[in-house]
């Protein structure tokens, strides 16, 4: 960063008393998930919890781990910049379709066994290679996806403190490990829930602040936004290169929720933590209402318009944030909010982004643990490890990855000019979750069928979505219709393995379908 954008930084607002906030939150917050989780004593209780959460506290943290530090920041930015309006609220009509499919299809199917993940119900159904080939995938996908949202939520607290960015990624990886240590998936899930309440609370609080700062109030944050259609919410357009349609919004971003819901362990993992089926189709279906956080957001985008309107950005502060446009909320944060306000407003994003790569871990962890270190095991002949030994290997697999995704994070802080990091974070999974999806359909269907066809299908459906991700970024390199806007990739690449698996796989063993899932 140059120095006269760095001159521009609002350090000096951001306090000790911020500061001081900011140290009890997360101490309290490490206190408490510690109590109400407890100490595991099996791996069933460092991965599963013991199977004894109530659905309540499992829906919280799925909303708390798919809202994550990338909608508070970067959802305002959408509708705060030029152009920008509601038209992302489409996305949530294929989110909301995804659950209602999720839990009364997947859950039970997942219920029939005790299983750790959708990777171990694959191989059940597949073969043992499809558990490796597609946790393989999970743990490509979780690298690149959750480096990007470890990068931004450290480009926030580098906004607020004048920590170096590099510096930030780091100490958001080492207290993510350390709550992940502390209890497994029960801590992540208890302190998930908490961040969730304080994520909320601190969205209302920013959104109130905003308005109240307007001359005019809501009225006149309504009547500018009107002026520059930013309260637009559907586009009808069949252009296959929009990101955001009613046809992005009803078609391709329900196979993005199948497969970041139903596949994508770090998601995935908590559906298995419910006493029955029951409860985690609750639990699935319930944190469909997660949609009033981006709601809120968007507002507080269109504040940030109004406000900046009324009160102009110097010339530091508005090439700081033409640089990255993620960076227009933190700035209104330590700009505006008084001392304390802001060291809390800033902490629920600080605690939302740990509550997001602490999930990640646990997944990474248990994956590693029971596809790698277990296969390693089998094929030695070395027979399967004790509670014990899965306990010590999933702690120091704990650390490894935590290393790893902040080593990705930080290879992240030399990217400029991206408009919005949400795009980026939404477009990295489908270079994956085609695939994954697509082996998890065939898993779900009626007859045993062997891997033959994935051997094809997986890495055919991995090159076609990375071809349309370079034609798309090609600019005039590819026909108009082939340009397309990353939502339709997670269905195209679904059905490039699905495809082929049917195609290519003969069925054995008669039916084989799903039996009735334990209530």
């Amino acid at each position: 960063m140059n120095g006269v954008i760095a001159q521009a930084l609002p350090h000096a607002h951001f306090t000790a008393l911020d500061w001081t906030v900011i140290a009890v939150y997360l101490a309290g917050t490490t206190w408490l998930g510690a109590r109400l989780a407890g100490r595991p004593s099996t791996i069933r209780d460092f991965f599963l919890g013991g199977r004894r959460l109530p659905w309540w506290a499992v829906s919280g943290s799925i909303l708390a781990t798919e809202i994550s530090a990338v909608t508070f920041v970067s959802v305002p930015a959408r509708a705060y910049a030029p152009g920008g309006d509601f038209t992302y609220l489409q996305l949530a009509l294929g989110s909301i379709a995804a659950r209602i499919i999720i839990g009364y299809w997947f859950v039970p199917a997942y219920y029939e066994r005790e299983v750790y993940s959708p990777y171990e119900y694959m191989g059940r159904r597949l073969g043992p290679g499809v558990n490796t080939a597609a946790t393989g995938l999970f743990m490509l996908g979780a690298v690149l996806s959750q480096g990007v949202r470890l990068f931004l939520t450290a480009l926030v607290l580098q906004v607020a403190s004048g920590i170096e960015l590099w510096r930030s990624i780091w100490l958001i990886g080492a207290f993510s490990v350390a709550w992940t240590l502390l209890g497994g998936i029960t801590t992540v899930i208890w302190t998930d829930v908490i961040q969730f309440i304080v994520l909320v609370g601190g969205a209302v609080m920013a959104l109130v602040w905003v308005v109240t700062s307007v001359p005019g109030g809501m009225p006149e944050v309504l009547r500018l936004a009107e002026e520059e259609q930013k309260l637009r919410v559907f586009d009808v357009s069949f252009d296959p290169g929009l990101e955001y349609t009613l046809w992005t919004g009803l078609f391709g971003m329900v196979f993005l929720n199948l497969a970041a819901l139903g596949t994508d362990q770090v998601m995935a993992q908590r559906i298995f933590c419910c006493r029955g089926s029951r409860e985690a189709r609750r639990a699935v279906i319930w944190s469909a209402v997660g949609i009033a956080v981006p709601v809120l957001m968007l507002f507080v985008g269109i504040g940030l318009y109004a406000y900046f309107v009324h009160f102009p950005m110097s010339a530091d502060e508005h090439a700081f944030v033409t640089e990255r446009r993620d960076r227009v909320f933190p700035l209104f944060l330590v700009r505006v909010l008084p001392a304390g306000i802001t060291g809390l407003v800033i902490a629920g994003i600080f605690a939302a982004a740990i509550s997001t790569l602490d999930s990640t871990l646990a997944a990474l962890a248990q994956t590693s643990v029971s596809t790698i270190v277990g296969g390693w095991r089998e094929r030695t002949g070395r027979g399967p490890l004790s509670d014990a030994a899965s306990l010590r290997w999933s702690r120091a697999l704990v650390v490894f990855w935590g290393v790893v995704l902040s080593a990705a994070a930080t290879g992240l802080t030399g990217v400029r000019g991206h408009a919005n990091v949400i795009d980026m974070a939404l477009a990295v999974p489908s270079f994956t979750y085609g695939a994954l999806l697509g082996m998890l359909l065939l898993a779900l269907g009626r007859g045993r069928r062997s891997d033959a066809g994935l051997v094809v299908g997986v890495p055919a459906s991995v090159g076609v979505v990375i071809a349309l991700h370079w034609l798309t970024s090609a600019s005039g390199a590819a026909p108009p219709m082939l340009r397309l806007a990353y939502p339709w990739f997670y269905p195209i690449g679904t059905a490039v393995t699905y495809l082929a698996g049917r195609l290519l796989s003969p069925v054995s063993g008669g039916d084989g379908g799903p039996s009735r899932a334990r209530r």
